[in-house]
């Protein structure tokens, strides 16, 4: 990068000016990963100094069964196949009350699109889970479900929240963004939720007093200007509505597991490599350092493996996400042989083992538990980086 581009840049950062979709695109083509990390680190810090917040949550999913045959995807399975799922009502409740232990917060709900279970099943299914859970926030449904509901109940969007929160939903989940460009988008998305009905949703909720997490899928097809689009128009959105609470970047992955059963579900493997440890940490500074008015930006450790996720720490990112269990949509695509779980303790140990200091949260990221950091007084205690 020019010096004098790479001042003007540093200028802007600490200045606290917003940076443009050149500048995006600058920063990106940039090597010098050390630079780009101290600048996200710093703007990490003036936002949320020493903390890395992380909950205790799980994960669950109701159905497999899905309409959709997104390429990225190995998760989703037609009706008939042999793995193909999808859970009574009863039976999600028992797992998710075999999940409570611990001070469980958050469970986070996905599925897949489900050609013919009926509306009802949604809420009623938030309901009896609160009356099972009710200190539990339940995290539900992405904005591709949102549409999706609208579909088969013939509601309209605005409706169909009013019904889920008073069931007890309490966020949204940000899944169903990918890459909102259509250039990519057309390539890799194979349901009708765009950037249009994706915003319009988000809108919905956050007008209904929800905050919710937005995210971005990288690492496949796409280029660092598509990543930059991505990242503006959400903080075009967060600029009107104020309700992103977290960025959470997704790392793309490529599917070793689903071949098992003879079908490789992700076409896009074929012509893609993952994204490298550097590579998400230059995600993850960009993003944070582009996305000035979003509180949080979280590493999902699921995706980027144990070490990836403590760097990013130090790369932009504030928040490790919790002691997930059985996540079934990417767990160990990536081979990386990342646990089932992680405890409270583990998310600790690794939290100050990175140098910083843990701070449990809820969903609204309301703190729940402030821990000690790592002992500052020995000289082999490891820090943040310094700013």
């Amino acid at each position: 990068m020019d010096a004098g581009l790479k001042r003007e840049l540093e200028e802007k950062v600490y200045a606290g000016e917003r940076l443009t979709r050149e500048d995006g695109i600058a920063l990106y083509a940039s090597d010098d990963l050390a630079w780009l990390g101290g600048l996200a680190h710093h703007v990490r810090t003036r936002k949320n100094g020493d903390v890395v917040h992380f909950n205790v949550n799980r994960h669950l999913n109701m159905t497999n069964v899905c309409t959709a045959s997104c390429a990225y995807c190995s998760f989703q399975r037609k009706p008939g196949e042999k793995d193909a799922y999808t859970m009574r009502i009863e039976e999600a409740v028992k797992l998710a009350k075999a999940m409570e232990g611990d001070n469980l917060t958050e469970l986070h709900i996905v599925n897949g699109l489900h050609p013919s279970l009926p509306w009802r099943y949604y809420p009623r299914s938030l309901k009896a889970l609160k009356e099972a859970l009710p200190q539990v926030s339940l995290k539900a449904f992405t904005a591709t479900e949102i549409h999706h509901f609208e579909t088969i109940s013939g509601m309209s969007a605005s409706d169909i929240l009013d019904e889920l929160i008073d069931a007890g939903l309490e966020s949204l989940t940000g899944g169903g963004a990918e890459i909102f460009d259509w250039e990519v988008r057309q390539h890799i998305v194979d349901h009708r939720t765009h950037w249009e009905d994706w915003s319009r949703i988000h809108r919905l909720a956050h007008s209904k007093g929800l905050k919710t997490p937005c995210t971005m899928l990288y690492g496949h097809i796409e280029e660092p200007k598509h990543r930059v689009d991505h990242v503006l128009r959400l903080r075009e959105l967060q600029d009107e509505t104020g309700g992103f609470q977290v960025f959470i970047p997704l790392r793309y992955q490529h599917d070793f597991v689903d071949m098992k059963d003879g079908k490789v579900r992700n076409t896009l493997q074929a012509r893609t490599t993952m994204a490298s440890g550097a590579e998400a940490l230059k995600t993850f500074a960009v993003s944070r350092l582009l996305f000035d008015n979003v509180p949080h930006v979280k590493v999902f450790w699921v995706m980027h493996g144990l070490s990836t996720a403590q760097l990013a720490l130090n790369h932009g990112a504030d928040d490790m996400d919790g002691s997930v269990v059985e996540y079934k949509i990417t767990h160990d695509a990536d081979d990386y042989g990342t646990p089932n779980k992680l405890t409270r303790d583990d998310i600790l140990d690794l939290i100050r083992d990175a140098g910083f200091r843990p701070v449990e949260r809820n969903t609204r990221y309301e703190i729940i538990r402030e821990y000690p950091g790592p002992d500052g007084s020995r000289r082999e205690s490891p820090q943040p980086m310094r700013v």
